[in-house]
């Protein structure tokens, strides 16, 4: 029985694609709690907030019920569920797209031969409208696993299933044919939960942590000592988010610069920096950036 305490309650994943990265998302926040997956839900220490372990299958229903206010989920599975929910994040995490795929020996080269063909899906309410959407007629078979092996026992001609890298689609024979639908995880709210006072002054408090944690993600803060007269070189090399912080320092003609960089491309401007005069460069992680 989940306590009716006031707290504001997040729904996520207890066992699946998006639960470490869920996770590791409200713990940046700096919510602290012990989650265990056969446990219904954990209490944060030091947040009024309760954090269920669910089906994300079950995710959307159980926010549009209020039975969570919040929830981390895939686009694919609220759009699938049709939930009365509000999206009040993406959380840029969890990409990955539905899509038809077809026997590498199919003859079906296109998305209008698909008109009369069997597919088979997990999805089956986000595939009819899909096929609405294209005036196609096909027999849709709904499956609720191994969706991947239909064509090989002639259940289905295509299969329309969430891809994240493509392998077992491969490793089964199949090609993909066309793209349905693109997805990542979202934070979903309760409509009434949003209306009511103090859980939106919760959820407005969490959002600016959740915000701050997913700018600073992929960031790194970089130092660097130069040359006054080497200022203009450097800031032409460095993809700030803005322009670079520049300090005085107590050697005459000798300068601080502080900036933000994306991690993924540190080391390549790293080495033009000390071309360009940089040097005693210093990176450090961010834990948070707030607008």
């Amino acid at each position: 029985m989940i306590a009716n305490n006031g707290r504001l309650k997040i729904a996520i994943q207890k066992s699946g694609r998006l639960t470490e990265d869920s996770l590791s998302l409200l713990r940046a926040c700096g919510l602290e709690f012990e989650f265990q997956k056969q446990s219904l839900y954990s209490p944060c220490r030091n947040f009024d907030l309760d954090v269920l372990a669910l089906r994300d299958d079950d995710i959307p229903e159980y926010v549009q019920d209020a039975v969570a206010d919040l929830g981390i989920v895939g686009e694919n599975i609220v759009r699938e569920k049709g939930a009365r929910v509000e999206t009040i994040s993406v959380l840029g995490f969890g990409e990955c797209r539905l899509s038809i795929s077809v026997p590498q020996r199919s003859s079906i080269r296109s998305v209008k031969q698909l008109n009369r063909k069997r597919i088979a899906t997990s999805y089956p309410t986000t595939l009819k409208q899909y096929l609405r959407s294209q005036g196609l007629k096909a027999e849709v078979i709904e499956l609720s696993g191994a969706v991947e092996l239909a064509p090989t026992l002639d259940v289905a001609d295509a299969i329309c299933d969430i891809v994240s890298t493509g392998t077992t689609a491969r490793v089964n024979g199949l090609r993909p044919l066309t793209t349905v639908l693109t997805s990542e995880a979202v934070l979903v709210a309760n409509r009434a939960t949003l209306r009511n006072p103090k859980k939106k002054q919760l959820i407005d408090r969490l959002l600016i942590r959740i915000s701050g944690s997913l700018q600073a993600h992929g960031k790194r803060y970089m130092m660097m000592n130069a040359p006054a007269t080497a200022v203009p070189r450097l800031k032409k090399i460095i993809p700030s988010l803005k322009s670079p912080t520049v300090v005085p320092l107590a050697d005459e003609g000798m300068v601080a610069l502080h900036s933000v960089i994306p991690e993924d491309v540190f080391w390549d401007v790293m080495e033009k920096l000390k071309k360009a005069g940089a040097s005693d460069i210093v990176v450090v992680p961010i834990e948070a950036i707030i607008r």
